[in-house]
């Protein structure tokens, strides 16, 4: 086969974004770019290598197999511009991933732990919905991740390979309303009551869950605000513009003007904190970065 590093990188990028659309922008190329390499590294490879869904992109068996071989070419190439251009770095790398609400409540606990136990460990982090961070780990984007779980709890994906994880911790799902509002003074609701209500959420796709709302709410949630950051949501429902789920771990970071309330009529809602990586031996830098995060955890 007759493949380029640019062929490669669009792969990766591929099967880390979900679709051609998301790949061309993250990589600054059109669409019209990436569907054209991606069509000439199928003729290279001489088989499919990309299937299209209705809800993205996926990398076939064949696809999943050269991304393999294509990450390690990747990072040995990226290891040869450093040692050319003298950049080799002094430190280790681990690059890490984290589901939406966990950076505030395990972030700086773990880069502070590390400062001081394992100061030649440089983090890289970024943060995604888990169906995101699952894919930028087959893609070889980042080492580890920390994803959120929802029952029944099924392995996340069902491409190859199939993750290493380690379960962190369950957390109960709570709702976050003002204090001066409508449930003023009560520590708990029932779903009955939220019917009617009006919504602060995070924006969904067709492969992204709706985040914010009550789980199993019937019919369609008025949702008022939609928002992916953190801080946003919070200071919209302290001010009253709205209420949303909030992990029972979050608490101790809520902004004044904040009460947790759990939903009475259902059963618990929990979600399960996990700790993703690729199979196989981990190096001394991952394995030093996920023990920090569950001790964190």
């Amino acid at each position: 086969m007759d493949l380029s590093s640019t062929n490669l990188r669009v792969l990766r990028q591929v099967a880390e974004s979900g679709s051609f659309t998301a790949a061309a922008t993250h990589l600054g190329y059109t669409q019209s770019a990436v569907s054209r390499q991606a069509a000439a590294l199928e003729r290279a490879a001489g088989r499919a290598l990309f299937e299209r869904r209705p809800d993205g992109v996926r990398l076939t068996p064949a696809g999943l197999g050269l991304l393999r071989h294509g990450r390690a070419i990747l990072d040995a190439l990226d290891a040869a511009e450093r040692d050319l251009t003298g950049a080799t770095p002094q430190t280790s790398v681990v690059r890490l991933g984290l589901f939406l609400s966990a950076g505030a409540a395990v972030l700086p606990t773990v880069l502070t732990r590390l400062a001081t136990t394992d100061p030649l460990i440089q983090v890289t982090t970024r943060e995604g919905s888990s169906p995101g961070l699952v894919r930028a780990l087959r893609a070889g984007s980042i080492d580890l991740a920390v994803l959120a779980s929802r029952p029944p709890f099924r392995p996340p994906g069902e491409d190859t390979p199939h993750l290493h994880i380690d379960t962190l911790a369950d957390t109960e799902l709570l709702l976050a309303a003002a204090t001066t509002g409508q449930f003023a003074g009560r520590t708990s609701i029932h779903v009955d009551e939220l019917a009617d209500a009006a919504w602060i959420g995070t924006p969904s796709t067709v492969a992204e869950p709706l985040l914010g709302v009550w789980p199993g709410l019937p019919g369609r949630p008025r949702i008022l605000h939609s928002t992916r950051d953190w801080l946003t949501k919070l200071h919209l429902v302290a001010s009253g513009f709205g209420i949303t789920t909030v992990p029972a771990r979050l608490a101790p970071l809520l902004p004044p003007g904040i009460t947790l309330l759990r939903v009475d009529g259902t059963a618990p809602e929990l979600r399960r904190v996990l700790l993703a990586r690729l199979p196989g031996r981990p190096t001394a830098g991952i394995r030093a970065v996920a023990r920090a995060v569950a001790e964190a955890i």
